[in-house]
């Protein structure tokens, strides 16, 4: 499965990705190339178009992707479609399924992801988004923040609200998925100026009265939240997997200057103030990957992997950026320019110590579930 990755990915450059995020232009060649070979499906079922596999072959195409000088550019571009649509899969009625889930599997429809809101942040039963029930449709009111390809996506796996929080018994209740519409007279997308990932674009999108289909919400009325949770380990896994793609990627291009630039007549390199650096570099990439792949191997067992998915994510998240900073400080000035393309690897993995979940929510988990310290939030 790497071999063949690598071949493709051997398409892509790192020019070509320096080029889309100095551009701001979502890589479509990249994408296609993907989707024809089939690489979108690998996580769906086989009925719906994909190819069966698990979240362990999802996290090593992810990785591979990363690790080829695409971070998360390239990541991004699919990463949603790869696993996003899991609450349709296992939620969703027939006819949704049959309806969306092949053309996802194809690449022939975009998906995006709605959750998060201006004032909520992490705290996810704080969203204000309303769906009223008007007939045979919800209307949906409110406005989310970095939603993942808002302008190009058609549909978007949207949490709402359907029953007030004060009138909920528990806070996770009254919240619903929808898979909404975007292309919409009712929608307002807007880009969000950012640092990195500039060729995946994140956008503030405000809902004004959107009519959702009821035969598109997915699962139960009130139920979307838990719907939610069956997916968030999957997620820790693919983006911890997609950090260290980025981490190897920064590495690699670190361990190249070190062999190939001169100073005081000999490779800085052989210097171990560089060397030893990009050792340990190695060794926590290679230690991190490690726990993300016994988290993956869990859940396709259907195995608890709450433990193992969070500290994997935590553990490669700091793995990727020590590995990016490093190589930013071993090309030394040079790392600054972008021909040499570190410093966007740099940019990209400290991404990671704060999406999808920052690093401090990590501890609060370890330390509440794992360590059954006392909850501190």
């Amino acid at each position: 499965m790497r071999t063949s990755l690598r071949r493709l990915l051997a398409k892509f450059d790192d020019d070509y990705w320096s080029k889309c995020d100095s551009d701001h232009v979502f890589p479509w060649e990249f994408y296609r190339t993907i989707a024809e070979a089939g690489w979108i499906g690998i996580a769906m079922p086989e009925e719906y178009g994909g190819s069966g596999k698990g979240i362990v072959e999802a996290s090593i195409l992810m990785e591979e992707i990363a690790a080829s000088g695409a971070a998360m550019n390239g990541a991004s571009a699919i990463h949603l479609s790869v696993f996003g649509m899991h609450p349709v899969v296992k939620h969703g009625t027939d006819e949704l399924r049959q309806k969306y889930l092949p053309q996802v599997a194809s690449g022939s429809l975009h998906v995006s992801f709605g959750v998060t809101e201006p004032d909520s942040g992490t705290d996810t039963t704080q969203i204000k988004t309303f769906a009223r029930r008007e007939g045979d449709n919800y209307i949906v009111r409110g406005r989310k923040v970095w939603t993942t390809k808002g302008t190009i996506a058609e549909r978007v796996l949207l949490l709402v609200r359907t029953t007030p929080l004060e009138q909920c018994a528990r806070k996770t209740d009254g919240m619903t998925l929808l898979l909404a519409e975007l292309k919409r007279p009712e929608v307002t997308v807007s880009p969000i100026d950012k640092v990195g990932r500039n060729a995946i674009v994140s956008c503030e999108v405000v809902y004004d009265d959107l009519p959702v289909k009821i035969e598109d919400r997915i699962g139960e009325e009130g139920r979307g939240f838990h719907y939610l949770l069956d997916g968030l380990n999957a997620e820790r896994i693919l983006i911890a997997s997609e950090a260290i793609g980025i981490g190897r990627a920064a590495l690699r291009r670190a361990v190249q200057y070190a062999n190939e630039r001169v100073v005081f007549g000999r490779p800085i390199g052989k210097n171990q103030g560089v060397a030893f650096p990009l050792a340990e570099a190695k060794t926590r990439l290679e230690a991190a990957a490690l726990m993300v792949r016994k988290a993956a191997v869990l859940m396709d067992q259907g195995a608890p992997c709450g433990h193992e998915a969070n500290m994997g994510k935590w553990l490669a998240a700091d793995a990727a950026f020590q590995a990016a900073d490093q190589a930013m400080q071993t090309h030394g000035g040079f790392g600054y320019a972008r021909e040499y393309h570190v410093e966007r690897y740099w940019r990209e993995a400290r991404l990671m110590k704060l999406a999808p979940v920052s690093q401090e929510m990590v501890m609060n988990y370890v330390s509440e579930h794992i360590l059954a310290l006392p909850r501190s939030y």
